[in-house]
């Protein structure tokens, strides 16, 4: 056991859906014991009997060890339990069974500013950190510059973090988390915020993390980042996990997944929301070539509703097969919204030539549909796949494609002078 860093056995956390948990006055506990010593309780009520079922596992049997030094990334579709296993092992959350062992300081990245109190300073939050990790004074000042300036907050590291962006927050979260000591990193999707620069900045920073010999866990959807980074990895679906392995074969399960999961559309629809009285009843995408022999993308989508509805905005997002987001058309952007709706809609979306834009490839479509203030109140995730014949764009004989070539066929002219 002396070379394992993390050790987790048959880890399970239950939530309960559907109400809040109450908690009792001292007067009510003590009048409940003394009811149930005389025998006053007789058996379950109705409401506790329905209420039983009403749990949604999150984390089922979760057994796993990683090794020191190890860097392991975690992937699996949305509510697969990958954040739920994170926040266990840096005992933000307490397991329902099981339990987790994890050997050196724990150091976590699970959200923007984790840690972080907001009427601190950004100074103070980096001396509270350390502190939380068990260093000395010394130990965090001798770090503290190379924070500093890896967050390129200089000029606002004695104001307080309330103050700060959401980018300087972020930034000056991930400088911490990388730079403290801590024998053991989780990280959490730290790499969808962000610009570009500071995307490539934490890439970067984690490879050296991980050279230095500290173990890791990463947790992205990024396919990229994550077979760059993580010589191992680990696939969790349905809460438990599928598959342990070298991070290859885990991503080339984890999209043969997709694969199956798309094209068996029978879990996806229909998505419904009682609160708003709205859903979507299906979602039909085609790529065929149009009167000039180029291709075109069709996307039919329909929208059913219960009661009458005002300015339901419907969005596209588009994403490549290994994470890499491609295109996210919103209605904040393109103003595209239905202004009246009572009963059943079709929307219909049309991308003329297609492949002048985009390599051929597989694509991933998501699909939602929201209103003013509110960001979705229905989304499809990977509502369909979508794939895009490869061409000879540039007439070389040669086929463009996405996973060789990159997504985009830039229109380039060449010519010698």
């Amino acid at each position: 056991m002396s070379d394992i860093a993390i050790w987790v056995e048959r880890l399970g956390k239950r939530y309960r859906i559907g109400r809040r948990k109450t908690y009792l006055t001292l007067r009510d506990a003590l009048a409940r014991s003394w009811k149930s010593a005389f025998g006053l309780f007789g058996g379950k009520t109705k409401l506790e009997t329905q209420s039983a079922n009403n749990y949604i596992w999150a984390l089922k049997d979760v057994s796993f060890e990683v090794k020191q030094g190890e860097v392991v990334g975690i992937i699996g579709r949305n509510g697969a339990g990958k954040s739920t296993l994170l926040k266990i092992l840096s005992r933000i959350t307490k397991p329902t069974e099981g339990y987790a062992e994890i050997h050196g300081r724990v150091g976590s990245l699970l959200e923007v500013g984790t840690g972080f109190h907001p009427e601190l300073t950004g100074r103070e939050n980096i001396h509270l950190n350390g502190a939380i990790l068990g260093m000395k004074k010394k130990e965090i000042d001798k770090k503290f510059d190379e924070i500093v300036a890896f967050a390129e907050v200089e000029k606002f590291i004695d104001t307080p973090v309330k103050y700060y962006s959401s980018g300087m927050y972020m930034r000056l979260a991930f400088a911490v988390a990388a730079h403290l000591e801590s024998e053991v990193l989780l990280v959490d999707e730290v790499l969808a915020v962000g610009d570009a620069a500071f995307q490539k900045k934490c890439l970067g920073k984690m490879g050296d993390v991980a050279k230095e010999g500290r173990t890791v866990l990463f947790v992205s959807h990024n396919m990229r980042a994550i077979q760059a980074l993580c010589p191992w990895g680990m696939l969790l679906d349905n809460s438990q996990i599928s598959r342990v392995g070298p991070i290859q074969e885990v991503v080339n399960t984890y999209m043969s997944d997709i694969y199956e999961r798309v094209h068996s559309t029978k879990d996806a629809f229909p998505v419904f929301n009682q609160l708003y009285g709205v859903g979507i009843t299906h979602c039909i995408t085609t790529v065929e070539l149009d009167n000039n022999n180029a291709f075109m993308l069709r996307v039919e989508l329909g929208v059913q509703s219960t009661a009458q509805l005002r300015n339901i905005g419907v969005g596209l997002a588009l994403t490549y097969m290994d994470g890499t987001r491609v295109s996210v058309l919103g209605p904040s952007v393109t103003n595209y919204v239905i202004h009246e709706i009572n009963g059943y809609r079709r929307c219909i979306f049309y991308c003329r030539e297609v492949n002048k834009y985009l390599a051929g490839g597989d694509y991933l479509l998501s699909v939602w549909l929201a209103k003013p203030g509110v960001k979705y109140i229905v989304k499809v995730e990977e509502a369909a796949l979508i794939t895009i014949p490869s061409r000879d764009i540039f007439l070389s004989g040669r086929l463009f494609k996405a996973h060789r070539n990159g997504l985009v066929p830039l229109p380039v002219q060449f010519e010698i002078q």
